[in-house]
């Protein structure tokens, strides 16, 4: 594992050549435009880069980018590599491992989720403020290697308490409608049920995906900061009687992406 995060570290800095990055986005579904807003941009596909896996769905484009935004080196993944898809733990969370390699200390996570706080609307932005794991495999499972972080590393704090009062502050200057809420991270690839909604709910959750819990636990392993954000796609409890659909979810992202694009470049300038 520590040969193949060097390799594909070393194939990216000869491809790039210059300042590494010091601050990464992942960019879930429908969000992928953000990389309009990076300059000087360097596309390289996945199916390119050595040991990385392949985005198999529809509204991941399937690129690693560099460049520059607000100011600052960014990298950006145009995609992420889902567990639902087939790809165990390790592969999901292989590129947080790469992005730490080439000194990213600042992690964003960004995805479509549904909602089932009662205060929440389609095309609302949510800041994440912690998650509950659902997932069937922990990414840290296994054999650990001190090089990349503790056996036992805590997850008190997994979203940045400074960042999250960064997008505040940001939010208020905008006037930006912006929600906090607790993820849940499932497997997928359903769409939950009236009743797995409400337990969601019930334990604690504000929103649910299929993604995002596995890279913030690597980052956080791994001693990055994170910053993630939800955009509520979809609705659901007992009382909801729309059907959810990936196209709908699609067309909802896009609908909140002039918000989520004006937050995160902001974010990226000043932190």
């Amino acid at each position: 594992m520590l040969e193949k995060i060097k390799q594909t570290a070393e194939f990216l800095r000869s491809r790039v050549g210059g300042e590494m990055p010091k601050v990464a986005v992942i960019l879930g579904t429908g969000l992928g435009s953000l990389v309009d807003h990076i300059d000087e941009k360097l596309y390289i596909p996945y199916s390119e880069i050595p040991n990385f896996p392949v985005s198999t769905v529809q509204g991941h484009s399937g690129n690693l980018i560099f460049g520059t935004m607000g100011g600052k080196r960014v990298m950006a993944m145009q995609g992420r590599f889902h567990y639902y898809e087939g790809y165990d733990m390790k592969t999901v969370t292989f590129p947080v491992r790469v992005m730490k390699e080439l000194g990213v200390e600042t992690l964003f996570v960004s995805n479509a989720a549904g909602g089932m706080n009662k205060e929440f609307v389609v095309g609302d932005v949510m800041i994440i403020t912690d998650h509950i794991n659902l997932f069937p495999e922990n990414p840290l499972r296994g054999k650990n290697y001190e090089e990349l972080g503790p056996r036992f590393p805590a997850m008190t704090e997994p979203y940045s308490k400074e960042l999250v009062a960064l997008a505040d502050a940001i939010g208020q200057e905008k006037g930006m409608r912006l929600m906090h809420g607790v993820y849940v991270g499932t497997t997928g690839p359903t769409f939950e049920t009236p009743a797995e909604y409400e337990y969601f709910r019930v334990i604690g959750g504000d929103a649910v995906g299929m993604s995002t819990v596995p890279e913030v636990i690597v980052a956080r392993h791994a001693d990055m900061r994170v910053f993630g954000i939800s955009v509520i796609t979809d609705l659901g409890g007992k009382d909801i009687t729309e059907v959810p659909s990936h196209e709908e979810v699609q067309k909802a992202a896009l609908k909140a992406q002039p918000t989520v694009e004006a937050l995160m470049v902001s974010m990226v300038e000043r932190c």
